[in-house]
């Protein structure tokens, strides 16, 4: 469903993707793990088509991001970092915009929004303004907008970041039920969600592949059985690594 290929992206001299391949399949949810600058926005930008990658390609479903984007796009569901949405509007006013943007009209439209609101659970916030909602409940409406044409492909840039330990879970309980039928890249720095949600996981560092496998399979490579020590080990830098030697 989703087929990176060599993927590389610089800005000037730094190289931010370095030719990175992986794929996703649809009942999968791929947990994109790294520390702050290890390229995963940057590869979630190019996958969806939001920058185009200096060298590669992203498969969505048969369609090429770089060949034909606008056939790849339709299959996709976004959820950018930070959430970005209109606070002026109502939350029901944003979702129907958002779907025309989609190219849906009339009771088509009206039915896709009123699915992703019962789905992502704001019903009862649909004719509240944006600005007067808590940061998890943007972050709801946010995901509504990515779920309304009922895509097959879902790229979830750090959803539950700045969530409360409740949000949270009723987070990561969604994409776990959306992961059953779709296509999932959900990133994350939180490492205990990647066991809580999660089919499987890669670690990055540097633009590279540094860990691929199941959380279980990544936890046995762990000296300690702990998936951060493995996360750390893989990921800290070769300075950091001898100063603690």
């Amino acid at each position: 469903m989703i087929k990176a290929q060599n993927l590389r992206k610089t800005f000037g001299e730094k190289v931010a993707v370095d030719n990175l391949s992986f794929e996703v399949e649809k009942g999968e949810v791929l947990g994109f793990l790294g520390p702050n600058g290890a390229g995963k926005s940057t590869t979630m930008r190019m996958i969806t088509g939001y920058i185009m990658p200096d060298e590669g390609d992203a498969i969505i479903g048969s369609h090429s991001i770089v060949q034909s984007p606008e056939e790849a796009k339709a299959l996709i569901g976004y959820l950018p970092e930070n959430a970005p949405s209109y606070p002026d509007m109502t939350v029901e006013g944003f979702l129907k915009f958002a779907a025309e943007v989609r190219g849906l009209a009339g009771v088509k439209r009206d039915k896709a929004v009123d699915h992703s609101l019962e789905v992502c659970s704001l019903d009862s916030f649909k004719r509240q303004s944006i600005d007067t909602l808590s940061k998890g409940y943007r972050h709801r409406t946010c995901l509504a907008q990515a779920l309304l044409h009922d895509p097959e492909v879902l790229i979830l840039d750090e959803p539950t970041d700045g969530l409360d330990p409740n949000q949270k879970r009723a987070a990561r309980e969604l994409i776990q039920r959306l992961g059953e039928t779709k296509a999932i890249i959900f990133s994350t720095h939180i490492l205990e969600e990647v066991e809580a949600a999660c089919t499987r996981a890669i670690i990055i560092d540097q633009g590279k592949i540094v860990a691929n496998g199941t959380p279980a399979e990544l936890v046995k490579q762990s000296p300690t059985g702990k998936l951060d020590d493995l996360f750390r080990e893989l990921t800290i830098a070769d300075t950091e690594k001898q100063e603690a030697a």
